[in-house]
């Protein structure tokens, strides 16, 4: 007979298998892909087993999680179908060190650890997603908006002193940038004769860079003082790299910290070199903007 502690616990494993069954057939459910949808459903599977496996020993049907099922459904169909699977999968991983803590149950949380382990091996292996096809893209045209608009950002807080102005000049810059970058996209993607639709890659990074722009300008159309709305800007900056890193790290199973510090290392150690040009510029100039 199970102690209580156990069944506790089991009961838990047995809600998680069942709201992750949901979970995966609900995503197969809308996928296009037949590939992905076959996995999905083959995914879906293993979890109901699991649930199956851990009932046998509780004999008690327990209900899914809705509010999970709903927050993992929502943001796999915003983020992408990688991103929103390998996210929820990372939050099992605390679920399989526990298993091989059962007492007398040992032989049968293995073998549920090993599968949970194949699960996201398949993922990686077998699911095709167009959008992290394009991340390098979208890396390329994320990672030049923040190393040069922080920086232009920067200087023009220094050598100018209406927001809007500063706004106006940031906007412009950016926007033209954002232009060029997209062209250089689709004639680097084009030359290279990869997987990669030139259109699409070229798209990919244009909306990168006009987002980012968008969001870096942002503090100095509402703000009044041109140093509190460059504050704002970089916090905005730190934020972006944050997010856009953790995606990547859960997506394609990189390093966060690593590529974090080096992105923010770049747009920060620009910013700071602006700042100083910015105002030597100014200075040697005798503009008064």
């Amino acid at each position: 007979m199970l102690s209580k502690e156990n069944l506790n616990k089991i009961l838990g494993y047995q809600k998680n298998e069942i709201t992750e069954y949901h979970i995966y057939r609900m995503l197969a459910e809308v996928e296009k892909s037949p590939g992905n949808k076959k996995v999905l459903n083959d995914i879906a599977e293993d979890e109901l087993r699991h649930y199956g496996c851990w009932r046998e020993l509780t004999q008690r049907d327990v209900k899914p999680d809705r509010f999970k099922i709903f927050k993992y459904y929502f943001i796999s169909r915003i983020f992408g179908l990688t991103f929103g699977v390998k996210l929820m999968e990372k939050g099992e991983e605390g679920a399989q060190v526990s298993y091989g803590r059962f007492d007398g149950l040992a032989e049968l949380a293995g073998k549920i650890m090993k599968e949970e382990n194949e699960h996201e091996k398949a993922l990686l292996n077998m699911i095709d997603e167009e959008r992290l096809q394009y991340t390098g893209s979208m890396i390329l045209g994320l990672n030049d908006a923040l190393v040069e608009l922080t920086g232009a950002l920067a200087g023009f807080t220094f050598a100018l002193s209406d927001t809007r102005l500063i706004a106006l000049t940031g906007a412009i810059t950016g926007f033209a940038a954002s232009f060029s970058m997209a062209a250089s996209e689709y004639l680097s993607t084009k030359s290279e004769k990869s997987d990669k639709h030139p259109l699409k890659a070229s798209v990919y990074t244009g909306t990168a860079y006009v987002l980012t722009v968008i969001l870096l300008i942002m503090p100095y159309l509402v703000l009044d003082n041109r140093f509190v709305s460059l504050a704002c800007t970089l916090s905005t900056a730190v934020l972006i790299i944050a997010f856009f890193n953790f995606y990547i790290s859960v997506a394609r199973d990189e390093s966060f910290k690593a590529r974090f510090l080096e992105m923010a290392g770049l747009s920060f150690g620009v910013a700071a070199l602006s700042l100083l040009a910015g105002f030597v510029l100014r200075s040697f100039i005798g503009v008064d903007a």
